[in-house]
């Protein structure tokens, strides 16, 4: 298995980046043909997310988010900003991870799917993300 640790600035606010380019530079540099490749984040208040970018479903995942896990106080994990509570529940509904199956060196995605990090964390602006591949 062939692994990186890349670095991803987030910025002070909610994000969703998409890492599809990343993803697709680490596959060419590891020389991958047919097999694995799995993305993960590890951290307690991120996830990944293969979803479309760019016709503003990345905001509408962040606002959804926002709806089912509001910035108020009835959280009990209290540290940091105000409702970061959240932040740590986020992983059980956008996983911390994610395989994506590789096809002639490229991740194998829809039309119009992208990989993407979704970190709601404003206090964290700078998170990594673990690329590994696993020849097929």
């Amino acid at each position: 298995m062939l692994s990186e640790l890349i670095r991803v600035s987030t910025g002070g606010s909610p994000a969703v980046v998409d890492l599809t380019d990343r993803c697709t530079d680490f596959l060419r540099n590891c020389g991958a043909d047919q097999g694995l490749l799995h993305v993960f984040v590890p951290h307690a208040t991120a996830g990944v997310a293969i979803i479309e970018t760019g016709a503003g479903s990345d905001h509408d995942l962040l606002t959804a988010l926002d709806s089912l896990l509001p910035t108020d106080d009835q959280w009990r994990h209290r540290h940091g900003s105000p409702g970061h509570g959240r932040d740590h529940v986020l992983p059980a509904l956008v996983a911390p991870y994610a395989s994506i199956p590789v096809l002639d060196g490229r991740p194998a995605l829809g039309t119009w799917q992208a990989i993407c990090l979704v970190d709601p964390n404003g206090d964290n602006p700078d998170r990594q993300v673990r690329l590994s591949f696993l020849p097929g």
